[in-house]
């Protein structure tokens, strides 16, 4: 167990918190990947919502093993600054969000890449708070939000860490939100208590809902 992440450099205002899985999520992963894999030989196919068994040898189909997954894996966090890039409307909808919000990006990439990946974010202006853990999402998010508890939203793109933080943190809007298309499709059901959320534009409709009981005449 990597532990809890360092809570050290997060600044919460007491406004409403917004906490954002990264990958599919605020940047694309699966199609950078999978032009990633296809620069090494290999390929993604969209055939269930997994990676071992969906990463294939290029010139003959043949799965690799989820060790090479997860070497591959390794490489592209290595170079991510190479290959991802925003998911749509992700930059303008978090610009807008944290005017009204606290926002805090929690990935469940390595902790050892966080210094690559803060380095992409700020490219694209995402200058907010980054946590890295590969320990389960609630937790943090309970620890975040224990000293001064505030309306809390949480978006990720894997119904597990929704779940983790269903059962950390009860009153938390949770949104499955996941760039891919072709992916989102075969996603499984997030199950009760998780809304879905096909766009960062939907999200946010959600999210200014949960917390300020606004609509889109509301914003008008």
């Amino acid at each position: 167990m990597a532990g809890m992440p360092d809570f050290d450099d997060i600044k919460l205002t007491g406004r409403p918190l917004i906490v954002c899985d990264i990958d599919e999520v605020v940047l694309e992963f699966v199609t950078p990947f999978r032009d990633f894999l296809r620069s090494q030989g290999h390929d993604l196919l969209p055939r269930s919502f997994r990676l071992t068994g969906n990463v294939v040898l290029e010139n003959t189909g043949e799965p690799v093993a989820e060790g090479d997954v997860k070497a591959l894996l390794e490489a592209f966090f290595l170079v991510q600054e190479s290959w991802q890039v925003p998911a749509p409307r992700a930059v303008e909808t978090l610009e807008s969000l944290a005017r009204d919000a606290d926002l805090i990006f929690l990935t469940a990439m390595p902790p050892r890449h966080t210094a690559i990946r803060r380095a992409l974010l700020d490219r694209h202006d995402l200058h907010y708070p980054l946590l890295a853990t590969e320990d389960a999402k609630g937790p943090v998010i309970r620890q975040l939000t224990a000293q001064a508890p505030v309306p809390t939203a949480f978006l990720d793109d894997i119904a597990r860490n929704l779940h983790s933080v269903r059962d950390s943190v009860p009153d938390c809007l949770l949104i499955h939100l996941m760039a891919n298309e072709g992916f989102r499709r075969m996603a499984p059901p997030a199950g009760d208590g998780v809304l879905l959320a096909e766009s960062w534009d939907e999200a946010e409709v959600l999210i200014r809902k949960h917390f300020f009981g606004e609509t889109n005449s509301d914003r008008r």
